[in-house]
C-alpha cells in the first residue's frame, strides 16, 4: 500500500513574522523533501533556495471579458450592467464606426454579466491567464512555486495547484515530506494552504498584533481539525508578550514548539542566499534546530 507523504504547512497570522526564513531552514534540515511555496502573493522562498526551473505552466484562475469591436453596435448595455466600471469608451460618436466600447482587463472581475446581456453577442468570455507556476530543483529537493501576473489577485485555486503538484512530485520521487510555505492571514489562500495537511506550525512574533493574529489563525486550523504547533520568532524583543503568546497557545490546546531569538545573521545569510542554519550553527540556528526536532517528532508520531 502506497504511503501518503506527510504535509507540514508553516503559516502566520500576518506577513513579516519570519515564516519563510524558518521554512528555508527546515528545508535544509529535512532534505531531501519536496518544497511548495504557497505564499503566491509574495513568493520569496526562491530567493534563498535558488531553484533551477525544469517546468513552467500558465495558470488560469478565472475568465475575462473582451469586446469584439467589429461586432459592437455601441448600444451601451455593457456599461449599464457592469458593476465594476470595467467598460470604457473605445470609439466616439465622431468616429466613422460610431461609439464602441472596450473592457479594462484589470478592472474586469470576470463575472460574465456583460457577455450574458450583450444583444449583439459581441463580447467573448475566455480563460484569463493570471500567472505561472513552476517545478524546479533546489539543493534541498524539488520545489513547486508560482508567480502571479501584474495586478492579478491571489487565488486559492493557484495555491491548490501548487500543493497538488508538490504532492504528485513527492509520490513520484518517493519522498515522505512536503514542506509548505503557506499564505499569511486567514483568507481563502490560507484555507487552500492547510486543508488536508497533516500539521501546521504557526509562526508568530512578540507583539500585540502577533498575539491577536495567533488567536485568529489558530481558529482556522482548529476549524479544519489540523494539529497545530506554535513558534515565537524574535521572542527576546519582548519576553513578556512572548510569554503571553505561549500562555494563549496552551489555552487553545496548541503545542509550543519553541522560541527563536532575534539574530541579524538571518539577514546576513539571506544576502548569501542561504538559510541561517546553513550559514551558522549557533545563535538562532540553534533555536531553529530545536524547533525542527519538536515538529519532526510530533509529525512522525501522528
Amino acid at each position: 500500500m502506497e504511503t501518503k507523504p506527510k504535509e507540514l504547512v508553516v503559516i502566520s497570522g500576518k506577513g513579516g513574522t519570519g515564516k519563510t526564513s524558518i521554512v528555508a531552514s527546515f528545508a535544509a534540515l529535512a532534505a531531501p523533501a519536496v518544497l511548495a511555496d504557497c505564499d503566491v502573493d509574495a513568493a520569496d522562498l526562491h530567493l534563498v533556495l535558488e531553484p533551477k526551473t525544469v517546468r513552467r505552466e500558465s495558470f488560469s484562475g478565472g475568465k475575462r471579458a473582451r469586446i469584439k469591436s467589429d461586432q459592437c453596435t455601441g448600444c451601451g448595455k455593457c456599461v449599464e450592467v457592469c458593476r465594476f466600471d470595467a467598460v470604457e469608451v473605445d470609439g466616439r460618436d465622431d468616429d466613422p464606426a460610431g461609439t464602441t466600447y472596450r473592457i479594462d482587463p484589470i478592472a474586469c472581475e470576470g463575472c460574465g454579466v456583460c457577455a450574458w446581456f450583450c444583444p449583439a453577442k459581441a463580447i467573448e468570455f475566455t480563460d484569463a491567464v493570471n500567472g505561472e507556476w513552476f517545478v524546479a530543483e533546489t539543493r534541498h529537493g524539488p520545489m513547486v512555486h508560482a508567480r502571479l501576473g501584474i495586478a492579478e489577485e491571489n487565488s486559492g485555486k493557484l495555491v491548490s495547484t501548487v500543493r497538488q503538484e508538490a504532492g504528485k512530485l513527492a509520490k513520484h520521487r518517493g519522498l515522505g515530506l512536503v514542506l509548505i510555505d503557506g499564505s499569511p492571514g486567514i483568507g481563502c489562500p490560507v484555507i487552500a494552504s492547510i486543508t488536508g495537511a497533516d500539521m501546521v506550525l504557526i509562526v508568530t512574533e512578540p507583539t500585540l498584533s502577533g498575539l491577536h493574529d495567533l488567536e485568529r489563525v489558530a481558529g482556522v486550523a482548529k476549524h479544519f481539525g489540523i494539529p497545530a504547533l506554535v513558534c515565537t520568532n524574535k521572542w527576546d524583543l519582548n519576553p513578556d508578550i512572548a510569554a503571553r503568546i505561549e500562555q494563549q497557545a496552551s489555552q487553545h490546546g496548541l503545542t509550543v514548539a519553541g522560541r527563536v531569538r532575534y539574530d541579524r545573521a538571518v539577514t546576513d545569510a539571506q544576502i548569501q542566499k542561504q538559510s541561517v542554519v546553513e550559514y551558522q550553527k549557533n545563535g538562532c540556528a540553534h533555536d531553529i534546530h530545536a524547533v525542527w526536532r519538536q515538529v519532526r517528532d510530533r509529525l512522525l508520531s501522528d
